[in-house]
């Protein structure tokens, strides 16, 4: 059996005590984003498990959009990648009472 040798750590440790493997990564295939995938890739990427030009090459996605993911986790948390969130996270506050932005 061969095992291909890849650069880097085959498992990490996340903050929370788990622990995270390339296995846990979505299938370089995926096309559809769902918040749990996003949350996986942006995951790996601070906990050194891929690198972030291993990610855009693997997964073809532009730097913006990784950016955009890591940044909405370091703002609000992963529920900022739920696309039905995206409205409450990214739309300036209202004033009150006046209506204004």
């Amino acid at each position: 059996m061969y095992v291909r040798k890849l650069g880097g750590p085959r498992i990490v440790r996340l903050p929370d005590g788990s622990t995270m493997s390339r296995a846990d990564l979505p299938p370089k295939s995926t096309r559809r984003w769902v918040a749990r995938r996003k949350a996986a890739v942006v995951r790996a990427l601070r906990a050194g498990l891929i690198s972030r030009e291993e990610a855009l090459s693997t997964w073809d996605l532009s730097e913006e959009e990784l950016e955009s993911w890591c940044r909405a986790v370091s703002r609000h948390g992963e529920a900022a990648l739920k696309a039905t969130a995206v409205q409450k996270f990214r739309q300036p506050k209202v004033d009150g009472n006046s209506g204004r932005r």
